[in-house]
């Protein structure tokens, strides 16, 4: 089941195990399960620390398993086989339910520990996807700190009538107590703050008591963490307060054009990324989203950003790195039907369309390599682009018209996602030469259209470009003296990773600059009502 290679480095893991653990699997005769049957008895192996049983209990899933350390009610449980993206969720589990020690904070963890109530967590997974490692992640060791908390993962290529019966349409998909609670990725920390009701008031607090940056940035993407650490070289006071470290590279597959690095994943760079940040004294504020901007004219002294949770930051300069997100594409349907059919992320959803029909919305570049990826798990593609051709590669574009289950339709306009029964049965789109509307019978839609900048918390503050964003010149200032800006959110051209890296690190500099040559005003800054 394991190549050597994986094999050896698994069994180094296992020589890490404090506490004696049960393996309870549950088989059935498919080949799955003689796959699962295969892993496990391998992973048993490898430690005397570890056993293996098998649960004949007909209630349970097949093929599952659960991770139980011996004598107590501590454990994980996973329905199907966590390879691909999840091998690494299946190691965690050992370790940790094995008694190795989490690297979340102390104060993490006490939160997580003092946690009331009965949690009975269910998530659905996808391997190709992700995001989901983050969820599963947390969510185990939640269960392994608190045994008030209770989680199973589940692929949900395995368990397609389950997928079904509760409407899965999009992963990760989280269910509390046999309810929807979450879709998407999410961090421990914000995983424990929407169980905690009193969690944004504390943080809220302890923002509020921060002293006054020389350098703040805001966003934690490759613009700002490369902002945060060019200027945390330089010895200056510095924070980053992000929404969510990493930004959309979290949601990126693969990554070839990074100079030097052939091929990296969104999770993987964001990880580096922020290890690197944390070499340096940056105080890296994350899940915090910026809501206003008050210039230092308006103060009298330092720059304000007041957060969504009521806190306020203060700097003598700033880094906006704010990043962007998915376009959506504005019509009837598509709010009403998202994760319900409508989707962005083919890597993450694709699987759960496993034999069906699906449209991909654009052909540039993401559009085609979506298209192309999903050819090779739904029934059929069908790629819609607005123009007369599409924009991709001419070498993405040969591929995909060499694949047999993809139609091409271009100079369409879509108008409307509709759907039945709480979920999409198709879009309706005009011809845009000939006007004439035509229907297509589907049962998702994959939008890739573009980005669109993370700037409406700054309009009538900042100077904006007609697309929304941020006007800078070749040093990355703004129109607010002392204010910066880099990457996606700005009027700089292609977005790209290791582009938003250069900017991020000349704002830095810039930022820099002129500190060096612009004293504070004498006497405490005041804060604008």
């Amino acid at each position: 089941m394991l190549d050597a290679n994986i094999k050896q480095q698994l069994q180094a893991y296992m020589e890490k195990l404090q506490q004696p653990i049960e393996l309870v699997a549950a088989y059935d005769d498919g080949k799955k399960s003689q796959e699962l049957r295969e892993l496990l008895e391998e992973i048993a192996s490898m430690s005397d620390k570890i056993s293996l049983r098998e649960d004949t209990n007909p209630e349970l899933r097949r093929p599952s398993f659960a991770i139980n350390r011996v004598g107590t009610d501590i454990g994980v449980s996973f329905a199907g086989i966590p390879m691909g993206h999840e091998f690494t969720s299946l190691v965690l589990a050992l370790l940790q339910v094995g008694g190795h020690p989490s690297k979340a904070s102390q104060e993490l963890i006490e939160q997580i520990q003092l946690l009331d109530g009965e949690y009975e967590f269910e998530t659905f997974f996808s391997l190709s996807c992700q995001n989901c490692p983050d969820v599963v992640q947390a969510l185990n060791l939640m269960s392994i700190l608190n045994p008030k908390i209770r989680h199973t993962s589940i692929d949900g290529a395995l368990f397609q009538d389950e997928v079904e019966k509760k409407e899965v349409m999009a992963v990760p998909s989280v269910f509390l107590n046999g309810q929807s609670w979450g879709q998407g990725r999410m961090t421990l920390e914000e995983i424990v703050a929407k169980l905690d009701d009193k969690a944004d008031a504390r943080a809220a607090e302890k923002l509020n008591e921060k002293e006054p940056y020389e350098v703040l940035v805001i966003g934690g993407g490759p613009a700002g963490s490369a902002a945060a650490i060019y200027a945390a070289r330089k010895g200056i006071r510095t924070g980053i307060a992000a929404e969510r470290f990493g930004g959309q590279v979290a949601d990126t597959m693969a990554i070839e054009n990074l100079i030097s690095v052939p091929y990296t994943e969104g999770p993987k760079l964001v990880a580096a990324m922020e290890q690197h940040v944390k070499e340096y004294d940056v105080d890296i504020m994350n899940m915090q989203q910026a809501e206003k901007l008050i210039p230092a004219a308006k103060t009298g002294g330092y720059h304000e950003v007041r957060l969504a949770n009521g806190a306020s930051l203060k700097a003598r300069s700033l880094i906006l790195a704010t990043g962007a997100r998915w376009r959506q594409l504005g019509v009837p349907g598509e709010d009403e039907y998202r994760n319900k059919g409508v989707a962005y992320c083919p890597h993450c959803d694709g699987p759960l369309f496993k034999g069906k029909r699906v449209a991909v919305i654009g052909g540039g570049n993401s559009g085609v390599e979506a298209a192309i990826d999903l050819a090779g798990l739904v029934g059929h593609v069908t790629l819609i682009e607005f123009g007369d051709q599409m924009r991709a590669d001419q070498v993405l574009q040969d591929k995909l018209r060499s694949l047999k289950n993809v139609d091409i339709i271009l100079s369409a306009q879509t108008t409307e996602v509709v759907g039945e029964n709480g979920k999409v049965s198709g879009l309706n789109y005009t011809d845009r030469k000939t006007g004439e509307n035509h229907h297509v019978a589907l049962e998702g839609v994959f939008v890739q259209i573009g980005l669109v900048p993370n700037t409406e918390w700054l309009k009538g503050d900042i100077e904006l470009s007609q697309h929304g964003e941020i006007i800078t010149n070749e040093r990355g200032e703004t129109s607010i003296p002392g204010v910066f800006a880099a990457g996606d959110a700005t009027t700089v051209p292609y977005k790209q990773i290791v582009i938003s890296m250069g900017e991020g690190a000349k704002a830095a500099l810039s930022a820099f600059d002129f500190l060096i040559r612009h004293e504070m005003p004498e006497g405490e800054a005041t804060t604008a009502a």
